[in-house]
């Protein structure tokens, strides 16, 4: 029987529609895929959140999305305005309280320190003092912790604590600058002042023991409180990284020695000046260990010299017949620890950023839920 020319018409089946006049390809080939259907071995799209479920990240888990400098680390991922304005309400009324308790706790021992004079050479009027401000440091820490939910630890470094290895070699770096120009100004002050050596003054060993205790805590604290979070405070309210340092070093190095209660200008510069080079090696090193090293070495030096040599050592102002000169070397000498500090960066490397680990979700994932 001779075979038909031409095509043979097939049945329906499932190789193809109806009315479909070919032979279907040989082998499993699959079908083309709809251009909008999910490729077969594509991982399935999260689910979204559902709504008011929030995920924390692991403990250990740095606080920022992005690396931040020492002024900025405040803008965590929960960064709001409200938070540094919150911390220093906190800080005022809890330091206010905190301090009247260390005086009436100090007056309760039987120490009675003349008051009325402020003489801060007098044993029992520095402790009083440097107690009275010492207890800042535990009231900013708890201002981080209330009001930033954050470690006490991000007032001291980009790396949440204080790197004690930086200490030694940046009190020899003070030393040789500050140190220098405290002597040169001691001695100006005896030659062109008329000065005499009255000292050592009474109970110089008490004196001793208590500048050596409790300055170095003294003088951390205020850094804590004006370079540390004063600073962090107002440089987290303005954008522009740099912008921010400059105005809180100024605004925080005008407060600074306004609380100092300096008698007349030369003085009011000198601490002004001051502020603005502890506020300049918090930004060269990312914590406050080297602006703490510039005002220990100060107030110890300073409180010493008193002590030994007698009370033509100023410790509060400024000497009336030698003030521009003082301020001319004084503005030299800080100068110079600031220049020292930032040639010192590769060798003592600085971590000047905060460690991040990025956990936002980008725009468009489907776990947004439209949240």
């Amino acid at each position: 029987m001779p075979w038909p020319l031409g095509p043979v018409p097939l049945p329906p089946g499932p190789h193809g529609p109806a009315g479909h006049g070919a032979f279907p390809p040989p082998g499993p080939f699959p079908h083309a895929p709809h251009p909008h259907a999910p490729h077969p071995h594509a991982p399935h799209p999260p689910a979204p959140f559902p709504p008011g479920v929030a995920l924390a990240p692991p403990p250990g888990t740095p606080p920022h999305d992005e690396p931040q400098p020492y002024l900025l680390a405040m803008r965590a991922r929960d960064w709001g305005w409200w938070r540094p304005l919150l911390g220093l309400l906190l800080f005022t009324v809890a330091y206010g309280v905190a301090a009247f308790v260390v005086v009436l706790a100090v007056l309760l021992t039987g120490v009675t320190p003349d008051l009325q004079l402020l003489d801060l050479v007098d044993p029992g009027v520095l402790l009083l003092t440097n107690l009275s401000l010492i207890v800042a440091i535990p009231i900013v820490w708890l201002a981080w912790v209330a009001a930033h939910g954050m470690s006490p630890g991000w007032s001291s470094s980009v790396l949440a604590r204080l790197r004690w290895r930086l200490f030694a070699p940046l009190t020899l770096r003070a030393l040789a600058t500050l140190g220098v120009g405290i002597a040169l100004s001691v001695t100006l002050g005896y030659l062109l002042d008329d000065g005499e050596v009255t000292g050592p003054v009474d109970d110089l060993g008490w004196l001793l023991l208590v500048v050596v205790l409790t300055t170095p805590l003294q003088s951390a604290a205020e850094e804590y409180v004006f370079r540390g979070y004063l600073s962090q405070a107002i440089a987290g309210w303005i954008r522009d990284p740099r912008a921010g340092a400059v105005v809180a070093a100024v605004v925080t190095a005008a407060l600074f020695s306004l609380a100092h209660a300096p008698g007349d200008v030369v003085t009011f510069l000198d601490r002004f000046a001051f502020g603005l080079a502890a506020s300049a090696v918090v930004f060269l090193t990312g914590g406050l260990e080297a602006a703490i090293v510039l005002h220990a070495v100060n107030n110890v030096l300073v409180f010493l010299l008193a002590g030994t040599l007698g009370e033509d050592v100023a410790t509060e102002e400024v000497p009336a017949g030698v003030g521009l000169l003082y301020l001319l070397v004084t503005l030299v000498s800080m100068g110079a620890y600031v220049a020292v500090v930032a040639a010192s960066r590769r060798r003592l490397r600085f971590e000047t950023l905060t460690g991040a680990q990025d956990l936002r979700v980008p725009a468009g994932d489907p776990r947004t839920g439209g949240w």
